[in-house]
Parts: C-alpha cells; structure tokens; sequence
C-alpha cells in the first residue's frame, strides 16, 4: 500500500475523503490526516509518505505554501483541490510539480482516475506489479450483473450507473475493462439467452417473446436474435441451430 496524507482545514470534507472512498481496493493507505498543513508537513518529515492531497484554502500555510516546501521531497507525489478554478493556483501548483488539480465537490470518478494514474506513476517508478485489490471491482461488476439478470426487459446503463453509484460513461469504461465485454453486449445476452429459452415452448409467439425480453418492435427482435445465432426465430424453434454461441 503507498502511504497518503490529506489535509484539509474543514473536517466535515476531510472526513468525507478520509474515510468514505475506499482507498485500500485502488492501493492507498490514509496514514495520516491533518486540518493544518503545519501539523502535516511535520508528519511528512518524520514519517514516510508517497501521496499528500491537500486544500488550497487553509489559515496560516495554504496548500500552495505547503507544496512548495514538499519540493525537498521529490518522491512526494502531491494533489491539490480547491473550491475555486483560480488560474494563478494551478500555475502555481503546476510550477511546483503536483500531480494533479481537483474542484470541489470532487466527483468520484475523478478522484478515481486521479489516483489511479498515481498509482501507475508509483508502480512504474519502483518497478513493482501492480497488486492492487480486486474487490471493488469484483463487487460493482456483480451488482450490475445481478441487475441485468433482474431486469434485462428494461434494464438501461443510466440505471445501473444509479445503483453503483457512478457516471454512466465511468462505469461503461470499468464493466467493459474488468468483466470482458460489453455493457449492451451483456444485457443483449442475457436477452438472447431467454429468448432462446421462451422459443422452446411453442405457447409463446414470437411477438410475445420479443416484448417479454425487452423489445417494442418484433422486427427489431428478429434482426437481433438472428445477428446473434445466425438463424431466425422461426428457424430456432422449428430446430436449426447455426449458433456459435
């Protein structure tokens, strides 16, 4: 785990970046979190650190002020955020090496993706393999899962972006990294698959089936059903199989 500090003089916030993401799964271990950057520069010189994120707006030493000063740590790697997209402060980070600039309220995703190229940068600079945990994953792909095999007749990525908690562009972007394929792809399977099941008892028509597996238009059904077994839904019922499935 790298080691990572935050500072931020509001402890509602820094309670919330604290103790509400889950830096161990991408990780990051908070070894240490201050409401001064006094009390975390002091840290910084007696303990070992790879990650400080600190606020710009703090009495006495502002985060520019304490970015300038962890210059004489040239491992540190440092994030800023601030309530405010002041150019003079990301000049000024950006002069003093930091990784990265956040806005409040920081979005999840970002906060993510900020930390996941960290992490990257780390790996790579001490030549270690990238452990990092698979559970967060592994759980957010079985959530969705779990919701496609319940509502695949309606199912829409906006709605599973819903129950995991992410942007509908992020989560399109991790499913298809960590399960494999695609959004769309995985719900047009399970669509299939039932459809599959359905054609086998000859109480149902085709129509019906279409409809019941998620369908408005049954020619839209059959152009899908066809493309993805190569034979119609008339030819699966009467028993052709070309599927490759």
């Amino acid at each position: 785990m790298y080691h990572l500090v935050i500072v931020d003089d509001e402890e509602k916030i820094l309670d919330g970046i604290s103790e509400l993401f889950p830096w161990n799964n991408i990780g990051f271990e908070v070894v240490a979190r201050f409401t001064d950057a006094d009390s975390a520069l002091s840290y910084v010189e007696e303990e070992p650190v790879d990650v400080v994120m600190t606020d710009i707006s703090m009495p006495v030493m502002n985060g520019i002020s304490l970015t300038k000063e962890l210059k004489r740590f040239p491992h540190i790697k440092i994030v800023l955020f601030s309530s405010y997209k002041d150019y003079e402060y990301m000049r000024a980070g950006i002069q003093y090496g930091i990784s990265d600039y956040l806005l409040k309220p920081i979005r999840y995703e970002e906060l993510v993706a900020c930390f996941e190229k960290i992490r990257m940068n780390l790996d790579e600079t001490n030549k270690v393999m990238d452990n990092r945990p698979k559970t967060y994953y592994n759980e957010i792909i079985q959530r969705v899962d779990n919701y496609l095999q319940n509502n695949y007749q309606k199912a829409s990525l906006e709605g599973a972006a819903e129950i995991v908690g992410l942007s509908p562009n992020y989560l399109s972007k991790i499913y298809k990294e960590k399960s494999g394929s695609g959004f769309l792809e995985k719900l047009n399977k399970i669509r299939m698959e039932k459809a599959s099941e359905l054609l086998l008892d000859p109480n149902y028509k085709s129509y019906e089936i279409a409809f019941y597996v998620g369908y408005d238009n049954p020619k839209n059904f059959s152009r899908a059903f066809k493309t993805y077994y190569n034979v119609s839904p008339m030819d699966f019922r009467n028993g052709i199989r070309k599927e490759n499935r």
